[in-house]
């Protein structure tokens, strides 16, 4: 399967798939509310998800294919590099942001402002052996970003 021509677009699928599927439950089944820098993180993936899906569409041309490929890695590696940035802003290593923010659009009540929960991009809401999530989709990006680059750089042996 990795020999395959197919590899590094299924995997540039998968990975965003994956990693924003993790964010999507713990938000909904966990209640791990998102910050702005979650969001942040969570846009570049969208962005994968549909590139490497019109790679796998246009697998008849190898240029097309291979080109959305690599742009969906670069969008992953974004992602890994806005984790490294928001990581850096929960452990302290350098300021976020600074001013208040919200996921609303459009005109706000009072009522809005204050039902909405706050969350703190300098406060990781969960962290697994002193990781938080940024911290993970930081790694788990930047090595799926790598993969898919250095299975686009192989021979494949396959056509499949």
């Amino acid at each position: 399967m990795l020999r395959s021509r197919l590899a590094a677009p299924l995997v540039a699928l998968a990975a965003p798939l994956l990693l924003y599927g993790g964010a999507l439950v713990s938000q909904f089944g966990f209640g791990l509310h998102p910050c702005e820098m979650c969001y942040w993180q969570r846009w570049p993936h969208q962005a994968a998800i549909v590139l490497a899906a019109l790679a796998l569409l246009l697998r008849a041309n190898d240029k097309a294919m291979r080109g959305l490929t690599v742009l969906a890695a670069i969008a992953i590696a974004i992602s890994g590099g806005i984790g490294i940035f928001h990581a850096g802003v929960e452990y302290g290593f350098w300021e976020g942001l600074t001013t208040c923010s919200t996921t609303q659009s459009g005109p706000i009540s009072l009522e809005q402002i204050m039902a909405t929960p706050i969350i703190r991009c300098d406060v990781p809401q969960w962290q697994f052996l002193g990781i938080s999530l940024a911290g993970f989709n930081a790694i788990f990006s930047l090595a799926a970003a790598a993969l898919v680059l250095t299975l686009l750089r192989r021979r494949p042996t396959s056509t499949i």
